[in-house]
């Protein structure tokens, strides 16, 4: 299958050389699993899992797999519950390569990733394929339903895996084309989660609360991987109800909360929530997208929670920067973890700039990917000659190192030769009392080059006047930035995260 990744030359950087971490992904995990056997792991919908039920589970599955797979990938297709652990450390244990299937996909989407990653096997449970109303074609569905987990699993010693072996296939559609599989090896991962407990001196008292899908990069590393290999209790959920993610902080007393920006601007919209329902929390984390200034300043106000915000990409494993509470500054994504290179460059030469200047950030160091999946070109395409990933994201960095992430490459508009992020005006009309949340994309004008174009959604009750909106705008951005119309959508386009897609906006201007 050739599924087999060893770091190329390009991950050999100036300033530093790839990971060399002794175990793989599932090893300290299972050490964890052995130590306190008893002690909860997790706790999702419907159990509370033990450290050994779920080192159990897994070598039962393990045995199922071995069974039934005869192919290097098994795909695992679970919600975000204890299963998904289970399904991934017994593809592990197998020495198999784990690909997490985003089952929000659309039905063409997931039938490519199957077939991309060559599995023959994919684990999932009956309520999940009911979900989704229908069922992928692919050479077995291993339902977790059917397997004896009563039953004394065979002996067996896992896999091991060097640090350069691949260990996932993350599938990212990016902004157009096909979804492309991010190969992470074992080294890339583990090395990701050194660089956040190293940053983040996270310990086994920890309670982290888990709500992003697990097939998500953040959800695997940062929500599944991160506290089991600590040995920390993770409360899962898998649906985002914002009233019962409050009185799951309330009823766990949970010190860390990883989301996005509109999971977030939802809390605050549960009228029985108070700052007691979040006082143990002591990491409350933004990430995936730019976190409005409007919804952090809300936050803090109603609840007396301070978010800091965190950046990553799948093809970092993820995390690269993350603010700490210590150093909390408005805006900023913190300074890149230990071992991760980072650098700013001007957009048409590619060379490096000085602090306060906006430019490509580039990214290097052990978690980064091996390149995509059966795709050489477009690798080559994705990694500089220094053997930095071009992240394609718009930031600047501060004297002291910390990243501001201030635009999309690809989502730039460019209004009678200036330079606009769509961001910047979003941020302008987000604090509008009647307006929740906004999506910005250009559209093309004759004269101007494009012309800003923006689709809200509104509060709750709430009703807008266009001109109201615009004057309201024209004291906080300059005047070339006001959008051209302003369209109210019922609701704004979402990816399974609560991304807003703006590319779905942009088609809707045709």
């Amino acid at each position: 299958m050739g599924v087999s990744a060893r770091v190329s030359s390009a991950a050999r950087t100036e300033g530093g050389e790839p990971g060399s971490l002794s175990v793989s992904i599932h090893w300290p995990i299972i050490r964890r699993c052995l130590v306190n056997p008893l002690r909860p792991a997790v706790v999702d919908d419907q159990r509370t899992w033990s450290r050994a039920t779920i080192l159990a589970a897994a070598l039962m599955l393990a045995d199922e797999i071995e069974r039934r797979c005869r192919t290097r990938t098994v795909g695992v297709m679970l919600p975000t519950t204890g299963l998904f652990p289970v399904a991934a450390l017994a593809g592990w244990i197998t020495g198999r390569v784990v690909v997490p299937l985003n089952y929000l996909l659309k039905r063409e989407e997931l039938q490519y990733v199957i077939d991309d990653c060559g599995t023959d096997t994919v684990i999932t449970v009956k309520p999940m394929l009911e979900f989704m109303g229908y069922t992928p074609k692919v050479g077995g569905l291993l339902a977790m339903e059917e397997v004896d987990f009563k039953r004394v699993p065979e002996p067996r010693w896992p896999a091991m895996a060097a640090d350069d072996d691949l260990g996932v296939l993350l599938y990212t559609s990016g902004t157009s084309g096909r979804p492309k599989g991010v190969m992470l090896s074992h080294g890339n991962i583990t090395a990701n989660l050194a660089q956040i407990l190293q940053h983040i001196h996270f310990t086994s008292r920890e309670v982290l609360l888990g709500v992003l899908p697990q097939f998500h990069t953040f959800g695997l590393t940062a929500l599944t991987l991160l506290p089991l290999t600590i040995g920390a209790k993770v409360v899962y959920t898998a649906k985002f109800n914002p009233p019962k993610i409050v009185r799951l902080m309330r009823e766990h007393r949970v010190t860390a909360f990883i989301g996005i920006p509109s999971m977030y601007n939802a809390l605050l919209h549960v009228k029985e929530a108070h700052p007691v329902d979040m006082a143990s929390l002591k990491y409350a984390v933004s990430g995936g997208e730019p976190l409005p200034m409007v919804v952090a300043d809300r936050f803090k106000e109603r609840f007396g929670v301070t978010i800091n915000e965190g950046y990553g990409l799948t093809e970092t494993a993820p995390v690269t920067n993350w603010c700490r509470p210590s150093e909390h500054r408005r805006g900023s994504v913190g300074p890149a973890l230990p071992g991760v290179l980072q650098r700013i460059v001007d957009l048409e030469t590619g060379r490096d700039l000085p602090p306060g200047h906006d430019g490509e950030v580039r990214i290097a160091g052990p978690n980064r990917m091996q390149g995509y999946y059966h795709l050489p070109e477009q690798t080559a395409a994705a990694i500089d000659e220094r053997g930095y990933l071009k992240t394609g994201d718009i930031g600047r960095q501060d004297a002291d190192g910390h990243l501001y992430i201030t635009g999309r490459l690809k989502e730039m508009l460019i209004i009678a030769g200036e330079n606009v992020f769509p961001r910047e005006i979003e941020e302008a009309i987000n604090s509008h009392p009647a307006i929740k949340e906004s999506g910005v994309v250009g559209m093309s004008d004759p004269m101007r080059g494009e012309v800003p174009v923006a689709f809200v959604e509104l509060k709750e009750g709430a009703s807008m006047d266009q001109q109201d909106v615009l004057n309201f705008l024209r004291s906080r951005i300059a005047a070339f930035k006001l959008p051209r119309e302003i369209r109210v959508l019922e609701k704004l386009p979402r990816n399974p995260t609560g991304k807003v897609m703006r590319r779905e906006l942009k088609a809707m201007l045709k």
